[in-house]
């Protein structure tokens, strides 16, 4: 029994699974950088340690971008036609993934500026740190409360179609 409603843990389709599957890299590659951002607080080699942030956010960013357009271009649509997008949980997802990617956005537009200050590159840092704890509380929300929920509303003929459309994402 689990805290939302006592049902047993789902046994996900295919391209769900795919999508839960794709989170424990990403939270790897997530704490990575929060280790970094601690680093970066604690004045512990500034410049080696923010110069290695960039690097990680910029592999991390490459490593989520398609997994966020596989949710947004096709499981979060998917559940919109019986849901809806525009409030509720598919708009909740929606604004999380806007949320930690404008973070992770402006970090890496002003990064871009030579001569950073101690204090800018501690700021910018606090961006990335932001974006883990939107993500990591993301990643749990859709494992434990969107995929089951999808994988409940969504017929095998969709379940299907997600698996096949996904995989054209890479």
């Amino acid at each position: 029994m689990n805290a939302f409603g006592g049902m047993p843990p789902e046994n996900l389709s295919e391209g769900l699974k795919q999508l839960k599957g794709e989170h424990p890299p990403l939270l790897e590659q997530l704490e990575g950088l929060y280790d970094l951002t601690q680093q970066i607080e604690q004045d512990l080699n500034i410049v080696v340690n923010f110069t290695a942030l960039i690097i990680k956010v910029k592999d991390f960013k490459a490593a989520l971008d398609p997994h966020s357009e596989r949710e947004e271009g096709v499981l979060f649509p998917m559940m919109g036609v019986y849901i809806g997008t525009t409030s509720g949980p598919i708009a909740v997802m929606e604004y999380e993934h806007d949320q930690a990617k404008a973070k992770i956005g402006a970090f890496l537009e002003k990064v871009e500026t030579s001569n950073l200050m101690t204090e800018e590159r501690k700021q910018l840092a606090e961006l990335i740190k932001n974006a883990y704890f939107i993500l990591t509380e993301h990643f749990s929300k859709e494992e434990n409360v969107l995929f089951p929920m999808a994988e409940r509303m969504l017929t095998d003929a969709e379940k299907d179609e997600l698996y096949r459309r996904i995989q054209e994402i890479k």
